[in-house]
Formats: structure tokens, C-alpha cells, sequence
């Protein structure tokens, strides 16, 4: 295990890192609701609406809550709903809300008492990330979501915006994420380091410059210590 020097601030991914869902809504049971309500929208539909309304519209709008998103998804849709139909679909989102691993807590309260920055980067909303994290919202220096950047995350200007907002240079920064696809190919391209959180032990991508179990191994490999474990 080594200490990764010269850090001044660490970059969350939320999703798989910080956050999980339990039991995550799927558009499978949307689809089965809707038809039930003689609204012919398929699985498949559902989801490329959803995933153009993540990846396309909300850095543009930025959409506060569920029921401002999924009306935009069924505006992308082209199906008008009524608004008993659209009040049970947001219900069901709202109550499988995204909660923190049992490591994320600590680890990032001890990023802050090592006098680090401390960020969260995703493309997902603000809505889903600040009630995912409100136990330790006070922790973080910057929340850093689509909107916020006005692209996603696989856009450099995601990266170098919070860079700038942290006041610290590429080097300086080291990014933790479950997904070496989705989390670390700009940071890679932008200079900055990363450790990959491989939670079951499956990954064999050997191109990071570190890599942890959990999150308390990771922060004891970026700070050099032994993190505090409630």
C-alpha cells in the first residue's frame, strides 16, 4: 500500500462509490404500470428516454426534482399522462432514494480532517446526489453535476470546471470511482490520478495508479494512514 503524494483534493464518483440503490426502479415495471394504464410505452422506449434526458437535457435544464424530470421524459416520449399516472411513477422513484455505503461516510470526513478538498463529479442530477449525501453534505466543498457543467462526465470540461472551483491544477487532484470506463478515462487524459474501488475484486485493469477494496483502503492509501473505522 502506498501514499499517493502531492494530493490536494479528492474527487468522488456518487454512483457505486459513495451511493447504492437497494432496489432500483426499473423501467421493466414503469412499462408494466403505464400499460396497465392504457399508456403504450415499452421498456425499451422508457429507458432511451430516460438516458436522453440524463445525458442530454438535464445539463441543459437541470430539472429540481423527479416529477420535473419524468415529465420531461414523457414529453421526450411523446405521451401525454395524466397527472394521477405521473404522481404514482414519481412516488415509486422517490421512494427507492439512492443511500450511502457504510464506508462513505468516514471516508470522507476523513479527507476533510487531512485538510483535503473534497467533490463529488457525476453526470447524474443534483436532486438524486444531495439527498443521497445530506447526512454529510457539509463535508463536501463542491457538488458537481451535469447541469452544473452543462455536458457529462465523459466531457473534460466536467473536470476542469470543478479543477477550477477547487483552485487546484490536474496533479493535484486524484479521483475515486467504481467504473474505469465511465470514471477515469478523462481524468486519466487530463493528468490527474485515480483509485479504482473494486469492491468484489473482479476488476483487472491494471492501468490505475492505485486500488482498494473498500473506501476506508482508499483513503488510508491516499492520506498514509490508517482511516478511523466507526
Amino acid at each position: 500500500m502506498h501514499c499517493l503524494t502531492a494530493t490536494k483534493a479528492v474527487l468522488f464518483d456518487l454512483y457505486g462509490t459513495l451511493a447504492y440503490q437497494e432496489n432500483p426502479v426499473t423501467k421493466e415495471e414503469v412499462s408494466e404500470y403505464l400499460f396497465r394504464r392504457n399508456y403504450e410505452v415499452s421498456a425499451q422506449q422508457l429507458g432511451a428516454a430516460i438516458t436522453f434526458v440524463a445525458f442530454i437535457d438535464y445539463p441543459k435544464h437541470g430539472y429540481r426534482n423527479w416529477r420535473y424530470f419524468l415529465s420531461r421524459v414523457f414529453w421526450r416520449l411523446g405521451t401525454k399522462i395524466d397527472a394521477e399516472t405521473l404522481s404514482d411513477i414519481v412516488k415509486l422513484y422517490e421512494s427507492r432514494p439512492y443511500r450511502l455505503y457504510p464506508d462513505a461516510a468516514d471516508a470522507v470526513i476523513n479527507a476533510k480532517k487531512s485538510g483535503l478538498r473534497t467533490a463529488i463529479i457525476t453526470t447524474g442530477t443534483r436532486f438524486i446526489a444531495e439527498n443521497a449525501i445530506k447526512s454529510i453534505r457539509e463535508h463536501f466543498d463542491l457538488i458537481m453535476t451535469g447541469f452544473e457543467a452543462g455536458c457529462d462526465k465523459s466531457n473534460p470540461k466536467m473536470y476542469l470546471k470543478a479543477l477550477e472551483m477547487l483552485r487546484i491544477r490536474p496533479q493535484e487532484a486524484i479521483v475515486i470511482g467504481d467504473d474505469f470506463q465511465l470514471d477515469f478515462l478523462t481524468p486519466i487524459r487530463l493528468g490527474m490520478k485515480t483509485v479504482l474501488l473494486d469492491r468484489e475484486g473482479k476488476s483487472k485493469d491494471k492501468t490505475v495508479d492505485a486500488r482498494a477494496h473498500d473506501l476506508y483502503e482508499a483513503m488510508e492509501i491516499i492520506i498514509g494512514t490508517r482511516a478511523n473505522r466507526r
